[in-house]
């Protein structure tokens, strides 16, 4: 009789394939600790320096953290920082709905009315189409169309809709969020349609054999099934915005507050600690939303 044949070792006890797992692993390690981990600490430990007109002075202090949130002891009477921040917040807020319902919209479109692969991808290209050119341009490209004397307006105008120009298409919030919208669609688009091109057709099939009907279907099949690409989107589009200053100073005119545009004016005039302080807690306050976030649907888990 023959002997029983020796199972082979698993592979994670084998020490030669343990050790070539580590240095698989130890590129990606150091690109993120050199380019991620270090520069975070080095903000964090400049945020406790002092500084004057002409230097930086290494040391620890609370200084800064202290004349960010100077004047907010009165919560009556909020304070700049409170209001930044809050305007801050409220264009994530509006934007992330936007790009959420039209990033959805197309999403669906393409996923389940366009049939045809190949007519799928020359769709999902025209998408992309805007994102061939630079933010700056894309966003001046609407200066001419919302200015006083702009297009939207002549238009208006002419057909005796308005009697004067409307000032509030442009360097406004609506211009803003606009531009928002313009934008960072697209980041909203993607993951939602790769999320929808996931799901099992079979799925909504037995759906519709059960009598639900199409919103029924959308509500409680399509929309669980997509919460993935919806969670991925919405944390791409928030936590750009809430770090944007370039489009808040063009499309706002330079005269809306953001906290990317506090720092960006602090940097400039060689406030290095005081915006490194401004930087980590805009930072902290995106990372609790995406821990909020992310409690909502495992990422790890869907993927």
């Amino acid at each position: 009789m023959s002997s029983p044949s020796t199972a082979p070792p698993a592979a994670a006890a084998v020490p030669g394939r343990r050790i070539a797992a580590w240095w698989q692993a130890a590129p990606f390690t150091a690109v993120f600790v050199l380019f991620f981990l270090i520069p975070l600490a080095l903000i964090a430990m400049v945020s406790f320096w002092d500084f004057n007109e002409y230097e930086l002075l290494p040391g620890f202090t609370f200084k800064n953290y202290v004349a960010i949130f100077d004047g907010c002891a009165n919560l009556a009477d909020a304070c700049t920082t409170l209001r930044t921040y809050y305007s801050t917040l409220k264009f994530s807020l509006l934007v992330w709905l936007i790009t959420l319902v039209l990033g959805f919209a197309v999403a669906y479109f393409l996923a389940f009315h366009v049939r045809s692969a190949g007519m799928q991808t020359l769709l999902f290209v025209l998408c992309t189409v805007p994102f061939w050119t630079s933010n700056v341009i894309r966003m001046i490209s609407w200066v001419p169309l919302l200015g006083r004397n702009g297009l939207v307006n002549q238009t208006l105008m002419e057909l005796h809709l308005v009697e004067q120009p409307i000032e509030w298409l442009l360097f406004s919030d609506f211009s803003v969020v606009l531009a928002f919208v313009h934008l960072y669609t697209m980041f909203m688009i993607v993951p939602i349609f790769n999320s929808m091109m996931r799901i099992d057709r079979s799925l909504l099939e037995a759906a519709s054999d059960s009598g639900a009907s199409g919103w029924q279907t959308l509500w409680n099949v399509i929309v669980p099934l997509s919460r993935t690409g919806i969670l991925i989107g919405s944390i791409f589009v928030i936590t750009i915005v809430m770090g944007d200053f370039v489009t808040i100073g063009v499309m706002g005119g330079q005269q809306i507050a953001s906290v990317g545009k506090i720092i960006q004016v602090q940097t400039s005039y060689l406030q290095f600690p005081l915006a490194a302080a401004n930087a980590v807690i805009l930072l902290a306050i995106v990372l609790m939303i995406i821990w909020g976030l992310t409690r909502l649907v495992d990422i790890r888990k869907e993927l």
